[in-house]
């Protein structure tokens, strides 16, 4: 069953993070009885937790608030957007994500704990919660933050004696491995680890007539919205335009108002630059004409303070027309445009794609497509004043930022939605070279998440997350937010084997010519005792084998052997006779019509995705981690099985089944065993 779980997540406790297991109370308190301050020795006071990928550009110190200023204050007043002024780090997408969260004050005191600042307390030690993969964590640091000549190269606060955006980067940067590790991104990241919310994007250029009122519904509910103007090539990141407006840069929005303009309503908007600085210069700007035609108690109440904090209006025609993208997320997946608020249910799947058995790309790839992770929505209930159900899918790549330090980016995922069979089987390649798509992802695209809101009418429908290539490999959760209850289940996850007992060897006198040919050879190879040892067993069966021209053979190892004296020898001899051999040769030749079956290009190899099907069609379901397993273990760097390799593994797990079905006596799909059963077990299986 998938794991159920509340949106914002506010009744789960957060996770401790350290790795030694203890808590910021707990290391708090003894860093008080010990009169030390603390020094976290998980992200330490380092160039390592700067870079990973370069050298520090110049020569810092890691100093304490208290050895910066002489009144350090966690918070000053109430901790607001102005409170968010960009350093040396390339992460505003990060810092307008933080002014979002100024706004939603119930949600940042989750986020910024307001147990904690340099009073009587103070013992160098400060934490922050995130929300990571369905679970909220409780990050600590240090207060130690990168200086140079005494100053904040980070991220700071407009007031230099006020830190808890500087260690709250911090803790984020931790978070993710390095400071460096949050260079680039989307808002929407930042936002959903701020609220355990769901994103929606919109582009601007495109979006309904009605946006400035789902951005408005979207503001007064809580959500959390940001900005950007694309770009076209890495030179324009972070370009100035002759407007004041920044391309490749990440602003939040802060406000949206209607105003009385010579007669008429305007729409207006409130972006803000992290920056802290640099702004919008034409109309609606802070010290434009415009604003001498409104009223003047509108006008204070509307411009507050006209300074130069990064802050601006503008009309919402002109930003429609500046910007290109519009990220919202939100604290609860509400139909923004529905003036009903709605409670939604939500699902939640974790899943990896592996080569070799998971990791089929995305639909151009139709060989391997199938073998991706499935899931099965059953929607039974429309909306309450429709005939359709509503529903927000979003897919999201775990872990990504935190492992650019391996190497490994970002991949570029995506997702299909497919009508559903009425059996409950894992689909094969048939399926969906029949069938189209009833909704999919927009795009294929590089971001942490990809979500997309649909309305189906009520049925079952296939759910396939993807990468676009094959072969790319990362571990994924998929949430599904729908308005009634919908029954989820990943498909293809059972483990069963239906394994008919052969029937009994034919008489000596009823035997066909090829068993007559099978005996005289061996009779020839077993001697005197007439049964084979394993060596034996290798020598008849790479004989036999190797006039085979349609199979790609280099010769049966031994291992191998060992594996099929296992299953036939029943009388525990360690040798096989020929009753038991021509058990194994009706096996045999089942086996291989099945490998030349799904041989389809005729290679003499078989792709280790095809391996499911083969099993399957020999008996044997197995679930996807079963699948990875069998692909390490099996397949070779180019995810080919060939044919010694394909026969051990179908041996091994016959062998394995029928020894547990052996001792599942009650036929419960569970055994008890003993320590020595299960090393005879495993030694011998």
């Amino acid at each position: 069953m998938p794991l159920q779980s509340t949106l914002a997540g506010r009744t789960a406790p957060a996770i401790n993070t350290q790795m030694d297991g203890r808590s910021f109370e707990q290391l708090r308190q003894e860093c008080l009885q010990r009169g030390f301050l603390f020094e976290d020795p998980d992200f330490p006071a380092a160039d390592s937790s700067l870079f990973f990928s370069q050298s520090v550009p110049v020569r810092l110190e890691w100093k304490r608030p208290t050895e910066i200023c002489t009144k350090p204050r966690f918070i000053v007043g109430d901790a607001n957007r102005t409170d968010i002024c960009q350093g040396q780090l390339g992460d505003c997408w990060l810092l307008a994500a933080i002014a979002s969260l100024t706004l939603k004050k119930d949600a940042l005191a989750r986020v910024v704990p307001h147990d904690q600042d340099f009073d009587h307390q103070y013992a160098g030690i400060f934490h922050f919660q995130f929300w990571q993969h369905n679970k909220w964590l409780d990050v600590v640091v240090d207060d130690r933050l990168p200086t140079v000549r005494n100053q904040l190269i980070m991220l700071h606060s407009a007031s230099n004696n006020e830190f808890w955006s500087a260690l709250l980067e911090k803790a984020y940067a931790k978070l993710h491995g390095s400071y460096e590790s949050l260079k680039g991104g989307s808002t929407m990241e930042a936002m959903e680890d701020f609220t355990g919310g769901v994103g929606e994007m919109y582009d601007t250029k495109k979006a309904s007539g009605n946006l400035f009122f789902i951005m408005k519904k979207a503001l007064d509910r809580g959500s959390m919205m940001g900005c950007s103007i694309d770009i076209s090539s890495s030179a324009e990141s972070e370009a100035k335009l002759s407007n004041g407006l920044v391309k490749g840069h990440a602003y939040s929005i802060t406000g949206l108002q209607e105003v009385n303009y010579r007669g008429r309503k305007v729409k207006l908007i409130r972006v803000r630059n992290p920056w802290g600085q640099v702004e919008w210069n034409g109309p609606w700007s802070d010290h434009s004409k415009e604003w001498d035609y409104v009223d003047r108690a509108e006008k204070n109440r509307i411009l507050q303070h006209s300074t130069e904090d990064g802050e601006f209006w503008m009309d919402f025609e002109d930003f429609k027309a500046s910007y290109d993208k519009v990220e919202i997320c939100n604290m609860t997946p509400d139909a923004l445009t529905d003036n009903t608020k709605r409670h939604w249910e939500v699902q939640l799947f974790e899943g990896e794609w592996i080569r070799g058995s998971t990791a089929g790309g995305c639909r151009n790839f139709i060989d391997t497509f199938w073998t991706n992770p499935q899931f099965k929505l059953e929607l039974v209930d429309a909306d309450d004043e429709d005939d359709v159900c509503s529903v927000v899918i979003a897919l999201m790549q775990k872990n990504r930022r935190r492992l650019r330090k391996e190497g490994m980016d970002l991949q570029t995922i995506g997702f299909a939605v497919y009508e559903a069979p009425n059996n409950a089987e894992h689909q094969g390649k048939d399926f969906f070279r029949m069938h189209a798509s009833k909704a999919r992802s927009k795009t294929y695209i590089n971001l942490r998440e990809v979500s997309e809101r649909f309305t189906l009418p009520p049925g079952r429908y296939l759910l396939v997350p993807t990468t676009f290539q094959p072969h790319h490999e990362a571990d994924f959760l998929v949430r599904i937010f729908s308005e009634k209850k919908v029954a989820a289940l990943e498909m293809g996850n059972d483990v069963d084997a239906d394994l008919p007992e052969p029937p009994p060897p034919s008489a000596p006198e009823d035997e066909t010519d090829e068993e007559k040919s099978l005996r005289k050879l061996f009779e020839e190879v077993a001697g005197r005792d007439q049964a084979i040892s394993v060596r034996e067993l290798q020598q008849i069966l790479n004989g036999v084998l190797s006039t085979r021209r349609e199979i790609k053979f280099d010769g049966l190892s031994l291992h191998t052997c060992h594996n099929i004296m296992n299953l036939l020898d029943v009388d525990n001899t360690g040798k096989m006779e020929f009753q038991e051999f021509k058990v194994f040769w009706e096996k045999m030749k089942k086996w291989i019509m099945l490998f030349l079956s799904f041989d389809t290009d005729r290679s003499g190899t078989m792709s280790s995705y095809e391996l499911r099907s083969a099993l399957k069609a020999a008996g044997m379901k197995l679930n996807n981690q079963l699948l990875q397993l069998l692909a390490l273990r099996f397949a070779d760097d180019n995810y080919t099985i060939d044919f010694d390799d394909y026969l051990n593994c179908i041996v091994r797990l016959e062998n394995m089944f029928r020894v547990f079905q052996a001792m599942d006596t009650r036929h419960k799909g569970r055994v008890n065993i003993n320590l020595l059963q299960f090393l005879i077990l495993s030694m011998s299986v």
